[in-house]
């Protein structure tokens, strides 16, 4: 067995050439990249050089230290801190990823300090007396650092020693896993049909219960909800239940859907589930208790694919290898008297499934911003500005500013973008084709709508 006094002596040898290889870096030449917009210098100032290629063998071994052994083993002490300081003194701002990664997970007030003086170091910036995770990550997105090599298996050991249930979804794809963090929930890993099961995360719901209208007296008419209509069927999801659920697997109209709402993002959506190439069979949609800049991050809990959630696309696992690519139907975001009005006929989710509770997110936890990293945000619109957004028939993103649209329509006013044309619907807005055809619109935040499609079209431009 290795003594202690062997293991800091090898650590503060690895300190020593963590530094001698200072050289090396300084030799490389900084990563050229596309000159940062205006408005991210201004609120973060100037990015930080950065190096190429591989850590040396001493910066590896000094990454292994802190952050892998650390979580295997739950402690930090002497070898870990060690490791930090020649991890600090490398000049390599890559490594603060993972920095920002073990941070979300500290709540030790002194670890926590440490290792934002650590990530301070490395880029350049002081915040040392910032110890939030979010802060952290927030320059690294904006500023575009590029991971560490061999960052997913660094990232993966952090995560995975801390909720092993994620252990099937931390897997390479086409997803950038710079930018996915914890949420402070676990996953929702239970079978199809057993959502009555109680679970220690955010409990999706399966074939949930519905009501008529008319039995639905706990609504009030303000109450908002979103509606999906389906070959003649209406359906509303109060956003009292979607608030407790976040997920939602359902049958209406005769087709299956999945419908998750990201209380951060303000977005509730459809997307088809069925009717999928040969070969597929229906995923079942649950939380992950992942984000990836403030939208929450969806999975098949049968085959354990990772969905970009705002893209309906597959990014991980054997559904990505299928390339499958969900197709979206429109949700209206409304209030229930219009809604009832406007779809008499419309079935409502059951009360219980809110489960005792009546959160409002939007106008309490999140009324000051997004509440995680989101990094830089388009500054053409507030961040919690309303849009209804949809993809032309040319693979155009457009984000139509909600407010200044419903006034538009309601004075009869047109709004029509390429093949798209707006209308109202039931009190909310709603994207349809030249024939009037649905094309699978949806109200978000302007920032999760600009981060997922930031090539995207404003109206009014």
């Amino acid at each position: 067995m290795v003594s202690a006094i062997s293991v800091q002596s090898r650590l503060l040898m690895i300190a020593s050439l963590v530094t001698l290889s200072l050289v090396r870096f300084d030799a490389l030449r900084a990563q050229e990249a596309a000159p940062l917009p205006d408005y991210v210098i201004k609120e973060f100032g100037q990015p930080p050089a950065i190096p190429e290629g591989p850590l040396s063998g001493a910066l590896r071994s000094a990454v292994q230290v802190a952050f892998i052994d650390s979580t295997a083993q739950s402690t930090w002490g002497r070898d870990q801190a060690v490791a930090l300081q020649a991890i600090s003194e490398s000049k390599d701002p890559r490594i603060v990823w993972i920095i920002s990664d073990l941070m979300r997970f500290i709540t030790g007030r002194d670890l926590s300090l440490a290792l934002a003086d650590a990530a301070s170091r490395l880029l350049g910036k002081e915040l040392q007396d910032v110890i939030h995770w979010g802060v952290v990550t927030d320059h690294l997105i904006a500023w575009d650092i590029p991971a560490p090599p061999d960052y997913l298996r660094v990232k993966r050991a952090i995560f995975t020693s801390l909720v092993p249930g994620w252990d099937r979804l931390f897997v390479a794809g086409d997803i950038d896993w710079r930018f996915v963090s914890w949420g402070g929930v676990l996953i929702d890993d239970r079978p199809y049909d057993t959502t009555d099961d109680v679970c220690n995360c955010i409990p999706a719901a399966d074939n949930p219960g519905v009501s008529s209208a008319e039995e639905a007296t706990w609504l009030k008419d303000g109450d908002i909800v979103f509606g999906i209509g389906i070959n003649g069927a209406y359906r509303a999801y109060p956003r009292r239940i979607m608030e407790v659920r976040e997920m939602v697997n359902d049958t209406l109209g005769g087709r299956h859907l999945g419908i998750p709402y990201c209380t951060l993002c303000g977005a509730a959506q459809a997307w088809f589930t069925d009717q999928l190439p040969a070969g597929i069979e229906r995923p079942i949609l649950r939380t992950s208790g992942l984000l990836i800049r403030s939208n929450k991050v969806m999975y098949d809990v049968n085959t354990f694919s990772v969905f970009d959630t705002f893209l309906g696309k597959a990014v991980t696992g054997p559904l990505a290898a299928k390339k499958l690519q969900l197709k979206q139907a429109s949700v209206i975001t409304t209030d229930w008297g219009t809604w009832k009005k406007a779809h008499p006929e419309t079935t409502v989710l059951v009360e219980s499934l809110a489960l005792g509770r009546d959160f409002n997110f939007r106008n309490t936890r999140d009324a000051e911003g997004p509440i995680f990293p989101v990094g830089d945000v388009d500054p053409r619109l507030p961040v919690h500005e309303d849009v209804i957004g949809v993809i032309t028939a040319s693979g155009r993103p457009v984000a139509f500013q909600r407010s200044k649209a419903v006034v538009a329509l309601k004075q009869g006013d047109e709004i029509v973008y390429e093949n798209i044309r707006l209308e109202l619907d039931a009190g909310g807005i709603k994207a349809v084709d030249a024939d009037g055809s649905d094309l699978g619109s949806h109200q978000a935040f302007w920032f999760a709508w600009s981060q997922f499609h930031p090539q995207t079209a404003l109206w009014p431009g």
